[in-house]
């Protein structure tokens, strides 16, 4: 079992995937080039982006694991921005048809962060600071009590020029709010596993929330049960 992961983000992604990949997936040992996967390996790569990540490095992905013949999955981890998740995996299937990239023997899957990554992050409750007294983040908790409401179905607030712009935002007020810092070349307390539970723990019961985020762990389960079985 060997696994390829193309994420976009060219920081934010690049740390926390592995740190949450260590805690949810501890029996796959990472490599640092593509070629170096042997058994129950996983190779990760930076692309720096949308959209290069389709139309780019997608297809050199697929290249590369078709001339390795040794992956059970190619993990294409990408945000929907200001689309949907089913018109970024539409994106992504045309562009494979039009460039004619099959792979050989190797399952892709998608996983579409809706809105961004920082979406996902907004789901932890206990970063959430309860009756905020300070601008911006009471108004932004007017606009939309993320620890109630799924993050995923949250709009943009009207001063910014994108949801992830916005989604970003309330996120850092968030940790500031703790006297914790967030960026995405520094995502702090995010990589940690305690962060990664109460996500977990927000899924679990509420389980109409972060849909996006549940397709992640539905395949992170998925594998744990192929490696254990």
């Amino acid at each position: 079992m060997n696994i390829y992961f193309l994420v976009e983000g060219k920081s934010t992604e690049r740390k926390v995937y592995p740190a949450w990949l260590a805690h949810l997936l501890p029996e796959l040992q990472r490599v640092n080039n593509y070629n170096n996967v042997v058994k129950n390996n996983y190779y990760l790569f930076s692309a720096n982006g949308y959209p290069s990540i389709i139309y780019d490095h997608l297809p050199n992905a697929i290249a590369d694991i078709n001339a390795n013949g040794n992956y059970s999955y190619l993990v294409v981890c990408l945000d929907a921005e200001e689309v949907t998740v089913e018109y970024r995996e539409k994106e992504i299937s045309e562009c494979l048809i039009s460039q004619s990239c099959t792979l050989e023997n190797t399952q892709i899957v998608v996983i579409v962060q809706n809105r961004c990554f920082e979406t996902w992050c907004l789901g932890n409750k206990k970063i959430y600071t309860k009756n905020p007294s300070d601008n911006p983040l009471l108004t932004y908790a007017r606009y939309y009590d993320v620890s109630v409401n799924c993050p995923e179905l949250m709009g943009r607030y009207s001063e910014f020029s994108t949801h992830a712009k916005f989604h970003e935002a309330y996120l850092k007020e968030l940790f500031r709010a703790k006297n914790i810092s967030y960026s995405k070349s520094n995502p702090g307390d995010v990589i940690k596993s305690y962060y990664l539970e109460e996500l977990l723990k927000r899924v679990q019961n509420e389980t109409g929330h972060l849909p996006s985020f549940q397709t992640f762990i539905q395949f992170c389960n998925m594998i744990k049960g192929k490696l254990l079985s």
